[in-house]
């Protein structure tokens, strides 16, 4: 019972630090009674399967932990209007079961190697598979530990030289000393070694905030612009009215929000992710001859010295004797098509600018490694909301260029703007502002929307970017370089947001490095791995 006991407290402790409802102090320490739990069963308890128990333990906590802070998952429908199962059973239990192998080998490599090597273990195996959990297919890097201080910016201000792996970096080293404290403490009683170990962890606790706090109250990074920027939000519902109503009526519509509310001067018009066409897409071999496309022009002909950005849903034909892309499905027996999420930004007299979608929602936008899967799964995926085949990809990141100003937008799609390194690509490729497109309404009023929104946060203190987010049902945002919301939308209005966005041109140190943690992380793995395999074969000799 004790043991279950402190499995609970992890999993409450882990639940109770997440954004936006949380409170991530808790965070420091809610892996110790973890630890607790199976160092207890490992060295004094005497069930005879002890690896077993200490696996379906910690799965029992981060079951919790998955169900108390992404259970919003539910609200996503199936085609007939009922709640999804599949979409919150299958990303809860199959993430649960990914951390608790990760902890699983911790508890196998500190029985073989012993304590001290295994924390350092588990540091190294759980910064590895963030890493691991940002790049696969099957990706869900939501619960990465360095998102939960995403609501307290002024503390992670340190996050533009190391990102928010960093941040989990630190979560991660201040649980296992306290936890090592803890140990020190139960084995000598020696107040001494209490009292140093524990003023260590206070400091490494309260430098990096202490830092951030300084960097804060010392930001004057001099923009090199400023573009004025009108984010629209239609609030469309994503699952009957962006299919039922007529395309042309939900652009009019669009537009006609965008008209009422131009007041001054407006540099960039923004609207969410697949705003337009509502059903279908457009074909991008007939962006000229685009009905749809060619209004906004119009539109934009009143405005002028403005661009308008928006997300669409495109596609592009192949014929049979074409090179296609895997992406690419048979429609009939001499036409392929390939679909996308897509940015454009479009300007009169200007070729329209395209990025295609890089990172894509698993089960709703792509089939995880389809070729082995899909004869498994066979049309499982559906009940995801998804479809059998996945939709096509931009291999880099892009930014669109403004031919009446400075504005070089970083078009951020939705789903890319958790994952940190793979953001820092469209500074690289010149981004002076990020420009988030996002339809996060499809879960309703729940954690899901508010917690997008705040690891965008995060984005804008990794690389000093400000942010400008339009979402189909909210939150719209105005957020500066220093992860601060200046300005936002209610969840569920039809309105516009406009802001004053200031443009940088410095690169962070994180925006050149990347996750350079993880990557020392990922060599500490390997380095202990073949320590262990060195070990087990000197002994193997000397028993010879």
């Amino acid at each position: 019972m004790k043991y279950v006991l402190l499995t609970l407290i992890s999993a409450m402790l882990l639940s109770v630090s997440w954004p936006t409802y949380g409170v991530p102090f808790f965070i420091f320490f809610a892996l110790v009674p973890l630890l607790m739990m199976e160092h207890g069963i490992s060295k004094f308890s005497s069930y005879k399967r002890k690896s077993w128990m200490v696996f379906g333990l910690s799965y029992l906590c981060f079951v919790i932990w998955n169900i108390v802070t992404t259970g919003w998952l539910y609200g996503a429908k199936n085609p007939d209007g009922s709640h999804s199962m599949m979409a919150v059973v299958f990303p809860v239990l199959v993430n649960s079961f990914l951390y608790s192998l990760v902890f699983q080998c911790y508890h196998w490599y500190k029985n073989a190697q012993g304590t001290y090597w295994g924390l350092a273990f588990l540091i190294a195996i759980w910064m590895s598979f963030e890493k691991f959990h940002l790049n696969w297919e099957l990706t869900w890097p939501w619960l990465n530990l360095g998102n939960v201080f995403s609501d307290y910016p002024k503390l992670i201000q340190w996050y533009d030289t190391l990102g928010a792996t960093g941040g989990s970096f630190w979560i991660l080293l201040i649980n296992v000393l306290i936890f090592y404290t803890l140990r020190t403490w139960e084995a000598g009683r020696k107040r001494k070694d209490l009292i140093r170990n524990s003023s260590i962890v206070a400091a490494l606790i309260v430098l990096p905030m202490i830092i951030s706090l300084v960097k804060y109250n010392n930001f004057n990074e001099k923009p090199s612009g400023q573009v004025n920027v009108l984010m629209l939000q239609p609030d469309l519902d994503p699952y009957a009215e962006k299919y039922s109503k007529d395309s042309l009526v939900i652009e009019n519509d669009l537009l006609t929000l965008a008209e009422n509310n131009s007041k001054g001067r407006i540099d960039y018009y923004i609207a969410p992710e697949t705003a337009l066409p509502g059903r279908g897409s457009i074909s991008e071999t007939a962006f000229d001859k685009s009905l749809i496309l060619n209004n906004i022009k119009g539109f934009l002909s009143k405005h002028p010295g403005a661009v308008f950005a928006t997300g669409i849903s495109s596609h592009r034909f192949y014929k049979n004797q074409e090179k296609m892309p895997k992406e690419a499905y048979q429609i009939n027996p001499d036409l392929w098509v390939e679909s996308y999420n897509t940015a454009v930004q479009i300007a009169p007299q200007q070729d329209i600018q395209v990025y295609h979608k890089g990172k894509l929602v698993p089960g709703v936008e792509i089939f995880p490694y389809m070729t082995f899967l899909k004869p498994l799964l066979g049309d499982a995926m559906l009940n995801l909301g998804g479809t059998v085949a996945s939709l096509g990809i931009d291999k880099e990141r892009k930014s669109f260029s403004n031919p009446y100003n400075k504005g070089r937008m970083a078009p951020i799609i939705c789903y890319e703007s958790i994952y940190g390194e793979f953001t820092t690509d469209y500074v690289k490729k010149g981004a002076n502002f990020m420009g988030i497109v996002t339809n996060d309404s499809w879960w309703g009023v729940t954690q899901g929307h508010k917690q997008l929104l705040s690891y965008a946060k995060l984005r804008a203190i990794e690389n000093r970017r400000e942010i400008a987010r339009a979402a189909n049902s909210g939150i719209s945002a105005h957020i500066n370089a220093k992860g601060e919301v200046v300005a936002d939308t209610f969840y569920g209005d039809q309105t516009t947001l406009f802001a004053k966005v200031n443009l940088y041109e410095t690169m962070t140190f994180y925006t050149r490095a990347g996750d350079l943690l993880s990557r020392f992380s990922i060599f500490s793995l390997g380095f202990l791995l073949f320590y262990f395999l060195i070990e087990k074969f000197r002994k193997r000799v000397k028993k010879a």
